[in-house]
């Protein structure tokens, strides 16, 4: 008997992409949640927009192809692209920024390679690397969090999006950026000094992670992924800062739990690299597409040109991840390792 390859995803259970999808999305709302309490409601207005422009690229790139539209709108994935594009951008983003990033996704890393099940990059990652290398500026507007700045209302939000000329945005440096800047305070004067430090992390980032990370568990509870992936990046991001984290000196690049609590880590562990059809699809293959993750979150986070480094680390996962299953097949069963008969 031999292996039969199969492109991913794999069904393993009567239950529909569609369903699977209306879960993923229900999970995201606590950490959405977090984000509007303490940033405002930039992210929420970001959601919004991205998914109607996300819907009308989906249209029009199915209507090209000649497939119906209402048939595979069905499937909710064109959502799933555009909410979880939406929560990785900063709050009070343009329009226009929203619009090229949703685009980006939908209309060149989906359908460009045919469509839901035949693209080897994650959309969402896709349309934020094509922003952050294109609009540096704009992409590291991060507003201050609740507490040291006032919040932006809808109407703010909603002028910052569609009227961003009349909008005066109030921006900072991100936890993860003043830490890699710092050259030299001691981590223990920097957390003193800076006002946007929290108790473990940046204040709302931690919060938010732990939000994200209530999602996922809620979607490992419900089966939708396997733990591999998710527990194999945390695990090898944890290990990274471990070993390199000096105690506290100025060169140092932060402690573990400031690393799993900043930036996209809990939302990239559970909501983009467990993507079925870009990671890896064997057992074996999925413990080393995360922990090759966590890795490269933690080399281009400390010593990299860019702060946070999920997007970029997941996409030269999703590169390797052919590579990865290759070596990583379960044994077929009624042979041996060694390719010998049983």
């Amino acid at each position: 008997m031999t292996l039969i390859r199969i492109s991913s995803p794999h069904a393993h259970a009567s239950i529909s992409t569609g369903a699977v999808m209306r879960q993923v999305l229900l999970a995201t709302l606590p950490g959405i949640a977090v984000l509007t309490w303490f940033f405002g409601f930039g992210t929420l207005v970001n959601v919004l927009w991205a998914c109607l422009v996300g819907v009308a690229c989906e249209t029009l790139a199915l209507a090209l192809r000649g497939q119906s539209p209402g048939f595979y709108l069905k499937d909710y994935s064109v959502l799933v692209t555009s909410v979880l594009l939406g929560i990785a951008l900063p709050p009070y983003a343009p329009w226009w920024l929203i619009a090229i990033g949703v685009a980006s996704a939908v209309l060149m890393a989906k359908h460009l390679y045919g469509g839901l099940g035949y693209n080897p990059f994650n959309p969402a990652m896709v349309g934020y690397v094509v922003l952050l290398i294109s609009f540096p500026l704009q992409m590291t507007a991060w507003a201050p969090p609740r507490g040291l700045a006032e919040v932006p209302g809808l109407w703010r939000a909603l002028q910052a999006c569609f009227q961003p000329a009349s909008f005066d945005a109030v921006t900072m440096a991100t936890p993860l950026d003043v830490l890699r800047q710092n050259e030299s305070l001691l981590l223990e004067d920097l957390w003193q000094q800076t006002a946007q430090f929290g108790r473990w992390a940046g204040i709302g980032w931690e919060w938010a992670n732990l939000a994200f990370l209530a999602g996922g568990a809620w979607l490992l509870y419900r089966r939708i992924f396997t733990w591999h992936a998710p527990v194999a990046m945390l695990a090898a991001l944890t290990l990274m800062a471990a070993v390199f984290h000096d105690g506290g000196s100025s060169a140092s690049g932060g402690s573990p739990l400031f690393h799993l609590l900043s930036g996209a880590t809990m939302f990239g562990a559970f909501f983009i690299i467990t993507d079925p059809v870009s990671s890896a699809v064997s057992v074996r293959g999925r413990l080393v597409f995360g922990a090759l993750i966590g890795v490269l979150v933690y080399l281009i986070r400390v010593w990299g040109n860019y702060p946070d480094a999920v997007a970029f680390a997941v996409l030269i996962a999703n590169f390797a991840a052919p590579f990865i299953d290759h070596y990583t097949q379960p044994r077929t069963y009624g042979h041996r390792k060694t390719g010998g008969q049983a």
